[in-house]
């Protein structure tokens, strides 16, 4: 028998000053049974910092063809697309041809240095790429935040944000790599 998503309920409240978003959020994510709770963390992160009316999770793990998440036009056109890990350089390129802006989120132990090295010159060639590395400590103590039902905020200024829930408060501060 198949094991089953569980369902992660979580208010999110973003107060981002960079962009001048204040807005709360209530999320309903579908943590797939190979998904760890630092990666399900990195998606709420990816979520706070690029949160609009319009960006949601997709099937993401489940389905080849979608990142995790998108940001679609009235019209359907994908706006931005966000993917997180170390994916290969095909599944990038197909990402820039279909989305107006992608954004990558890297992280892991030991394996984003390398991952970058192997694939900054191909990547340079993507004009609507952004990729940032999380460092590996604050994605490993993210997790400890993780439950299913989640009421955090998120504070966004100057390239770092606060992640905070009642009992513990985070700084992170993504690095964007250039290429």
């Amino acid at each position: 028998m198949a094991l089953k998503a569980t369902i992660i309920k979580v208010q999110l409240s973003v107060s981002d000053l960079d962009r001048h978003l204040y807005q709360n959020f209530s999320l309903t994510l579908a943590q797939h049974p190979s998904e760890t709770e630092q990666r399900l963390m990195i998606r709420l992160l990816a979520f706070a910092l690029n949160a609009d009316e319009n960006l949601e999770f997709t099937r993401g793990l489940c389905v080849d063809d979608e990142p995790e998440l998108w940001s679609k036009s009235p019209g359907g056109e994908i706006e931005k697309w966000i993917e997180l890990g170390l994916p290969d350089e095909k599944r990038l390129k197909k990402a820039c041809g279909r989305a107006r802006k992608v954004r990558l989120y890297t992280y892991g132990r030991g394996a984003q240095d390398i991952w970058w090295e192997k694939n900054s010159a191909k990547l340079a060639r993507l004009n609507n790429l952004e990729v940032f590395s999380l460092p590996s400590e604050s994605t490993e103590t993210m997790a400890t935040l993780a439950q299913r039902n989640m009421d955090l905020q998120a504070t966004i200024q100057d390239g770092q944000i606060w992640l905070s829930d009642a009992d513990h408060n985070l700084c992170i501060e993504p690095t964007g790599l250039s290429h």
